[in-house]
C-alpha cells in the first residue's frame, strides 16, 4: 500500500498518542462518526499520512465539514468534536436582523395615549 502513497508517511501519532496507520484510520464507508474516528481522520490528515482531498473523497465530506472539526480540536480538544456540544462551543454570528431590541421583542405598534 506504501508503493500507492510515495512520499508519506508509513504511520504517524494518533490523537491519543498512539501510532496511526492509513490501516487504522476508519473504514470508508463510516456512517457513525464518534470523536475517536473524527479525530483520527484529522490526525491523518494533519500529519501527512492522507491528504485532505483524499479524506474527503474516501469519507464524502466537504472540506467545510473538515475544517470544522479541525477547527473545534484545535479550539476546545477533542472534547469539542462532541456532537451534543456543539451549541456550547458554537460562537454567536452577529447578525442584525436577528437582534432583539434591549426593551424587548415589537410585536406591533404601541397605543397612543
Amino acid at each position: 500500500m506504501d508503493s500507492d502513497r510515495p512520499g508519506r508517511p508509513k504511520n504517524v501519532i494518533g490523537p491519543a498518542g498512539e501510532p496511526l496507520t492509513i490501516d487504522d484510520l476508519p473504514p470508508p464507508e463510516t456512517k457513525r462518526w464518534v470523536i475517536r474516528r473524527k479525530a483520527e481522520v484529522v490526525a491523518g490528515v494533519r500529519n501527512g499520512l492522507i491528504s485532505l482531498e483524499d479524506a474527503c473523497n474516501r469519507y464524502k465530506l466537504s472540506a467545510e465539514e473538515f475544517l470544522s472539526w479541525q477547527k473545534l480540536i484545535e479550539e476546545h480538544g477533542m472534547r469539542g468534536l462532541r456532537t451534543t456540544r456543539l451549541q456550547q462551543y458554537r460562537k454567536p454570528e452577529s447578525n442584525e436582523t436577528n437582534t432583539v431590541p434591549a426593551d424587548g421583542p415589537q410585536y406591533g405598534s404601541k397605543p397612543s395615549s
